[in-house]
């Protein structure tokens, strides 16, 4: 016993050799895996870096006051990024009064901005945003040259737009371009007018900043200003302040978070997923060498340990590498999401050690997984296999992938079916889990799948004469797991790439045919160069619009608002289905009615929640935070927000707003005057637009998902065809001297890659089909309206030609030099 023992300690240290043998001859099986890990990690540590690097950020125009006061606020869901109820005009100016008597504080302002833009040579500026000049201060921002505003018509602007005191400017304002004087310029960006002008284009009051005294004591500041605010408001100082960034910085930075989560979600999916399938495949492919190393003795466990311990090897590799390279890139990176509209401006990556080293750990670990299965199936190798001769795979496949694999599908399915009665919230994480699910279960499933496919795919062939055709067909046929290994990778990227895109497009198109076709529009009034219209060119087109707000009650809860003409909601608008109550009073003003309130309808949700329900009289505040009487007359389905108020009532109550966009409904006026920022198109350009234009941040995420997808499986691609071509040589040399030519062989060898690309082609799609149905169901289901399913027609033949170049070229490639006249002698 004790020599056996001896023997086979012996034994399993030739073993261990082997295996570093066989590490250096299948250089391909490691080379994928490597590469695949690297761009892993690299991913993780770029997207690690900059999620640990976003955070609020205060506002340099607001950097000056020490002490920032701020409106209560209340807990609201992730992702909602509605304002907070502003203080009503009494409330501001008290505070502000006492605020300001505060020992140490120099002055308290308010802090008011309103939408203003600068015209220049007839377009536009970037900027777009008014202050008092009074909040200037709040910086602070002085004076370059000139004079402070004085009155109205009067303007002080960028410097950098070059225009000098008095000069005459056009700006925009939600009434309508009016021509202001520059009095004077600063350093900063922005339109700043007189405070009397500024009242009568700004809301509420949400912010007070304390400018402090130079030996004023910051800390004793701000409990007095805790203590004169009290429940009226909170109130910041220091790093603190950053909680107070614009909403749509917050919203910008919530959208970049998401963005890095997907693309770190789908890295760390299909990387595992192409690290398990490269490593299976690996492991089909070195069966003799197993074999030879349990013939010498080595046991299960050491050839399992074999396994992990190659992946080891290879994961803290391609870890390293991947950290190194991400830490270079994070900056680029950081760069680039600004630039693609993902982080405000300003945001840059700082390098960090904990996401790096957190990436590196990521990096083993997804080699460590994805290595499991393979190390078990490696662990079951028999020693007879050590003569097995015959590529031939007639194993059948094990009961728990068959379990495992049935219990994926059942529930990818499941999920078409449940998405088809989600509502719009879920539509995306839905889909998600469908293809994730499909993909996995139709993997499992692949050794009992791939042959019904390709016989169906080669039955033309088989009707070819030749031997070519049928040297195609049985050679996918006979080695079933290797042609479903070098499948799967075709399938992820096919699968990802159609259902992302296709997801996009159709509830882009969805929602675009919505706004349109729920009534008679004969053309549309959009922006041009600008964040809305105005009304003045909502009037010059002879168009009408909707304005979108908000409403608060007492206790801060908000609610997404509309205000339409009565116009549009008896020409139909919104599709707008009566529950209870009757539309025949909405407009109908309060002065008219008793002072009940003007007449408005509400959602479902509303009604429930908030017990607005017809024949109630309430009050609520708008944006100016005045409160005012609301008579609710009907619940209605349909339509956007949870409210719907007169229009004449939003504008009144919220003179800073404005629409998206307005609806020519007879005929159109005209295109409105050059400098208005609008212009009019036909229904069929308003679609094209708003497939560019809304949609190009969600297309952007897209893109940046379909490419990282597809970078992992393209590696994968051309790794498992390099294993199958290098595995397969003795085969095509053999076949070299049975007669054919150098060319019929590597024309064989591009055949059974391109048939390997067109099955994962075809799996793919049977992955991503359901889900898009059960979206687009979903969808039909959510919006009341027919819903056409678009496909990425352009982008689905693009993915499938560049896997058949890939996939052509890795198996040529690795089998051309054996065919040389001199090698295939010998």
């Amino acid at each position: 016993m004790g020599r056996a023992g001896g023997g086979g300690s012996r034994r399993s240290g030739g073993g261990a050799w082997l295996g570093v043998a066989g590490v250096r001859e299948r250089w391909t099986t490691f080379a994928g895996t490597f590469v695949t890990l690297f761009l892993a990690v690299a991913i993780v540590s770029v997207t690690s870096q900059a999620f640990f690097s976003a955070g609020p950020r205060l506002p340099a125009r607001l950097a000056g006051a020490a002490v920032l006061v701020a409106v209560p606020t209340i807990e609201r869901q992730e992702g909602n990024f509605t304002p907070d109820r502003p203080w009503s005009p009494e409330t501001a100016a008290a505070l502000t009064e006492r605020l300001g008597g505060i020992p140490g504080v120099a002055r308290a302002i308010p802090d008011r901005s309103f939408y203003a833009q600068a015209v220049i040579a007839g377009e536009p500026v970037e900027a777009h945003q008014g202050y008092a000049w009074s909040a200037a201060a709040l910086a602070p921002y002085r004076l370059a040259s000139g004079t402070a505003p004085r009155g109205p018509g009067q303007v002080v602007l960028d410097r950098a737009l070059g225009l000098a005191p008095g000069a005459r400017v056009t700006v925009l304002t939600a009434r309508g371009p009016a021509v202001h004087t520059v009095s004077g310029t600063v350093d900063a960006p922005g339109v700043y007018v007189s405070d009397a002008e500024a009242d009568t284009l700004a809301g509420g009051v949400r912010t007070i900043g304390l400018v402090t005294a130079p030996d004023a004591d910051v800390a004793a500041v701000e409990a007095a200003a805790r203590a004169v605010t009290g429940g009226d408001g909170r109130v910041f100082a220091g790093e603190a302040r950053a909680a107070l960034e614009p909403l749509d910085d917050a919203r910008i930075r919530w959208i970049g978070m998401q963005v890095l989560t997907a693309m770190a979600a789908m890295g760390a999916f299909v990387s595992i997923f192409v690290v398990a399938s490269t490593f299976s495949f690996g492991v089909a492919q070195r069966r003799h060498e197993f074999g030879l190393l349990r013939a010498v003795g080595a046991t299960p466990r050491q050839v399992r340990a074999m396994v992990y311990g190659e992946a080891l090897v290879v994961g803290v590799a391609a870890a390293a590498a991947g950290v190194a390279l991400g830490a270079l890139l994070a900056p680029v990176f950081g760069d680039l999401l600004v630039e693609a509209g993902f982080e405000p401006r300003g945001f840059a990556v700082e390098p960090r050690p904990v996401p790096l080293a957190g990436s590196f750990a990521v990096g083993v670990l997804v080699a460590l997984i994805g290595v499991g299965s393979a190390s078990r199936r490696a662990a079951r190798v028999s020693p007879l296999e050590a003569l097995r001769e015959a590529g031939a795979d007639e194993r059948p496949m094990p009961r728990g992938r068959w379990i495992a694999g049935l219990l994926f599908c059942a529930a990818g399915l499941a999920g078409a079916v449940l998405t088809a009665s989600t509502g719009g919230d879920g539509l995306v994480s839905s889909g998600l889990a469908t293809a994730m699910a499909l993909i996995v279960g139709l993997a499992l499933l692949g050794p009992a799948v791939v042959p019904v496919v390709v016989r169906v795919l080669t039955w033309p062939l088989g009707r070819l004469r030749g031997a070519a055709g049928m040297l195609v067909r049985e050679s996918a046929l006979v080695a079933v797991r290797r042609t479903a290994s070098t499948a799967t990778p075709v399938l992820v990227t096919v699968g990802f790439a159609v259902l992302i895109t296709g997801m996009v497009q159709t509830t882009a198109g969805a929602f675009v045919s919505a706004r349109t076709a729920s009534f008679p529009v004969k053309a549309m009034v959009v922006a041009d160069g600008v964040p809305g219209l105005s009304d003045a060119a909502v009037s010059a087109a002879g168009a009408t619009s909707i304005l979108t707000t908000a409403l608060y009650k007492g206790n801060g809860d908000a609610a997404p608002t509309a205000g339409v003409s009565p116009e549009l909601v008896a020409r139909g608008w919104g599709r707008l289905r009566v529950l209870s109550g009757s539309l025949d009073g909405f407009g109908e003003r309060g002065a008219d009615n008793g002072g009940r309130g003007d007449g408005i309808a509400v959602a479902s949700w509303v009604a429930d929640q908030w017990g607005w329900t017809p024949g109630r009289t309430v009050r609520a505040a708008f944006e100016d935070g005045i409160d005012v009487p609301l008579r609710v007359i009907a619940v209605v389905e349909g339509g956007p927000g949870g409210v719907l108020v007169p229009r004449d009532l939003v504008r009144t109550h919220d003179r800073s707003v404005l629409a998206d966009e307005a609806f020519v409904l007879g005929e159109s006026a005209g295109p409105p005057p050059s400098g208005f920022g609008a212009r009019v198109v036909d229904l069929a350009t308003y679609r094209a637009l708003a497939d560019t234009e809304d949609d190009r941040l969600v297309w952007i995420f897209t893109v940046l998902l379909v490419v990282v997808s597809a970078g992992y499986t393209a590696v994968a691609i051309a790794g498992t065809l390099m294993m199958a071509a290098a595995g397969r040589l003795r085969d095509m040399t053999v076949l070299r001297l049975s007669g054919a030519t150098t060319r019929q062989v590597l024309g064989t060898v591009a055949a059974e890659s391109a048939l390997v690309v067109i099955l994962g082609t075809v799996l793919g799609l049977a992955v991503a089909l359901p889900a898009l149905l059960g979206m687009r169901a979903g969808l039909e289901e959510a919006m009341a309206t027919p819903v056409a399913l678009v496909l990425p027609g352009p982008l689905l033949l693009g993915v499938v030609g560049a896997c058949l170049t890939i996939a052509a070229g890795a198996a040529t490639l690795t089998t051309w030099p054996a065919l040389r006249p001199g090698r295939a002698a010998r």
